[in-house]
């Protein structure tokens, strides 16, 4: 009985022969008793081979196996065996291992071909590559209807294989500058993009053989840098780099130049909105001005005129030609009120006008408004103010309003006239609060006069 097994250590397809007996030896290499014994390691599988009349038919056992040969185990044989042999006689089968489970590697080299640069077709360059790649059997099946078994040899098989990888390479590589866009000069850095494309093409045409590619490997890509293509390509593209350089350099200064006139062009448009806004921005200030003294003016005149009427009240006779006290007393109490709106439309023109011709209006306004209002009261029969009071300048609080300045002869006026008494708020220059009138010294007297109270008459000479 013959033991059916494979002892082999690196191998894709091996065929199992009797003991001593060779290479397509005769006598018993197809002759194989029933009952002998198969093993079949895990990651293989034994083929056994029938060449019959009908066609040729196989039987397969996947590892692990370890057995005698049975019927039960081979349809096809148990078929030969009830037909020819009646289970008793030798059959003829050709039994191969196939290793499932190890990778083939195979090492490739390609001797420098001429590839051309898709810019300049006239300027080729040699160009070497080698690699490796990484093979294995998934469908044994198919690999043996895409091959044949007898005397199978992996170095022949092995260069089946590395033709087809030549040829894929070759073809990748010499294409790859005009289909990637890119100069030959920069191929060598596109060696995985190559690689890739190469892996994708092998992959259809090891799916003939029946064998799955596992893995592609392109280690290099070594155009001859010392060959007379490269030095002239080299220097073809460097002219080529040096205009393109010199002509974006010129854009970009002409761009650079644009963009700065343009700007200078808005920074002027700019100043010049801008001073025409100021320059309008003046001359209506310029207008509010004169149009406030105009208005000041003419109130002046108004006022004027109001004062003088009222003198001429006062001076009135009773009918008789003579002097009218009571025409002269409302002439005074009309002339301080009078006074004090002046006074007040006076300061308000001068806040109101904030340049410097303004505020010497304002306080023109105010000086003549006091003015006018002080000469409209003025008149005999009224006390003295008090010693130094004069030059004091007063603000009073009016219906709630501040109200001033005042000297001592307007706040005669206002007491007079009855807008101001001594319960009313006064504040001056140096005090900290605003107090009451009558609680202040430099005014008591006002208030004394006011209410008849009159201090007693100095001695008579000489009494």
């Amino acid at each position: 009985m013959n033991v059916i097994r494979c002892d082999q250590q690196d191998y894709l397809v091996w065929k199992w022969r009797p003991l001593e007996q060779d290479v397509n030896s005769t006598t018993r290499e197809n002759s194989i008793r029933f009952g002998s014994s198969l093993r079949v390691k895990d990651g293989e599988m034994a083929v056994f081979v029938y060449r019959q009349n009908n066609g040729t038919m196989q039987d397969y056992i996947y590892g692990p196996y370890d057995g005698f040969l049975r019927t039960a185990n081979f349809p096809v044989l148990a078929n030969i065996m009830g037909a020819a042999y009646g289970g008793e006689a030798p059959f003829q089968a050709e039994v191969y291992f196939i290793n499932l489970a190890g990778n083939i590697q195979i090492p490739f080299g390609i001797p420098f071909f001429d590839v051309p640069d898709p810019r300049f077709l006239d300027f080729v360059v040699p160009i070497a590559a080698g690699g490796k790649i990484t093979f294995n059997i998934t469908d044994p099946q198919r690999f043996i209807k895409m091959n044949r078994l007898v005397n199978f040899d992996l170095d022949d098989f092995s260069e089946q294989v590395r033709s087809t990888v030549v040829r894929r390479v070759k073809s990748v590589i010499a294409n790859a500058p005009a289909e990637g866009g890119f100069p030959l000069v920069q191929i060598e850095r596109k060696i995985d993009e190559i690689n890739d494309a190469i892996a994708t093409k092998l992959k259809e045409d090891f799916e003939e053989f029946g064998i799955n590619l596992k893995r592609f490997d392109l280690s290099r890509i070594e155009p001859d840098k010392q060959s007379q293509g490269w030095y002239e390509l080299r220097n073809v593209t460097a002219e080529q780099q040096q205009r393109t350089i010199n002509a974006q350099t010129e854009i970009n200064l002409k761009n650079m130049a644009d963009l700065q006139a343009m700007n200078a062009q808005n920074m002027a448009e700019t100043m010049r909105i801008q001073r025409e806004e100021s320059q309008r921005a003046q001359r209506l200030q310029t207008e509010q001005t004169f149009i406030g003294a105009h208005a000041l003016d003419r109130q002046a005149d108004v006022m004027q005129t109001a004062a003088q009427s009222l003198g001429e009240m006062g001076s009135m006779g009773d009918g008789a030609g003579g002097f009218n006290p009571a025409g002269m007393m409302a002439s005074m109490a009309l002339g301080g009120t009078m006074a004090q709106q002046m006074a007040g439309m006076a300061n308000s023109m001068a806040v109101g006008l904030q340049n410097p011709m303004g505020n010497t209006m304002g306080g023109m306004a105010a000086g003549m408004g006091g003015a006018m209002g002080g000469a409209a009261v003025a008149g005999p029969g009224m006390p003295p103010p008090p010693p130094g009071a004069n030059n004091i300048q007063w603000m009073v609080a009016i219906n709630g309003q501040q109200s001033g300045p005042y000297d001592i002869q307007q706040l005669s006026q206002l007491i007079a006239a009855g807008q101001m008494d001594a319960g009313t708020y006064v504040w001056c220059r140096g005090m900290a609060n605003w107090q009451l009138a009558g609680q202040t010294p430099e005014l008591a007297a006002l208030f004394a006069t006011a209410s008849g109270q009159c201090p007693p008459a100095p001695p008579v000479p000489g009494m």
